[in-house]
């Protein structure tokens, strides 16, 4: 596969999305709903999130696969489903675009958006006791069915064609409605080292990296070597 600069610029023009209109919609549900963490806000933030990724899917599923997500791209590397150059380059493009949105929420929304640290998520809630185990542990699941979701959806030979945005999308609102209240739901490293790096939010950090990566590699490797690669050997 060749190296595809126009594939990187899809990938940071999606993440960027994402990371507008995700943090976005927390900035809005604070200032709406207030600070604590109401079912109309939870369903705000879920439905933001699903279609943000739903829609850059549809938008740039054809150019890049539309990983929108370092985690993805990784379960897409162990897979080989993409090169290790334009792996690289794809999680660095991510992680440009994440920061530029999170940038541009702090330049039109300064004081609003630092209440929620631009929409980083704070580590594991008192729902979990705070404990960072167990928010490792939920955002490996949570990945685990997103990467799940996208391998059997997106890259899977028999699968309905044209409903994978709809899938994805579907399945990043069901991992915000139950994950919010839990970690803040992240499921991708970019999504939260953005606005990390804009409001210097840093709280238990390393679990949005090592859960969601976990997660990907773990649902990448069983969907790709026990589901996908059956249906091409059947299909060539």
């Amino acid at each position: 596969m060749m190296v595809n600069p126009r594939a990187w610029l899809a990938e940071a023009i999606a993440t960027y999305a994402l990371v507008f209109f995700g943090p976005l919609s927390i900035i809005l549900s604070v200032a709406y709903f207030g600070s604590v963490l109401t079912i109309p806000a939870l369903v705000v933030i879920a439905l933001a999130h699903g279609a943000a990724i739903g829609l850059m899917v549809y938008a740039f599923g054809h150019v890049s696969g539309a990983h929108i997500n370092p985690a993805v791209t990784i379960s897409m590397i162990v897979t080989r489903r993409i090169n290790i150059k334009d792996g690289i380059a794809y999680i660095v493009f991510q992680i440009i675009g994440a920061i530029v949105a999170a940038a541009t929420l702090k330049a039109i929304l300064p004081d609003l958006g630092d209440k929620v640290h631009f929409g980083t998520q704070g580590g594991p809630s008192l729902l979990l006791n705070n404990s960072a185990i167990s928010g490792f542990t939920v955002e490996a699941i949570l990945t685990f069915f997103l990467v799940t979701v996208i391998f059997m959806t997106a890259v899977h030979k028999k699968a309905p064609a044209g409903m994978y945005g709809l899938a994805i999308g579907g399945m990043i609102f069901l991992i915000h409605l139950v994950g919010v209240p839990l970690t803040g739901a992240s499921v991708n490293p970019a999504r939260t080292l953005g606005p990390a790096i804009i409001s210097g939010y840093w709280n238990d950090h390393w679990i949005y990296w090592a859960g969601p990566i976990v997660g990907a590699v773990i649902a990448g490797l069983v969907m790709n070597y026990i589901f996908v690669k059956k249906a091409e050997k059947e299909v060539a």
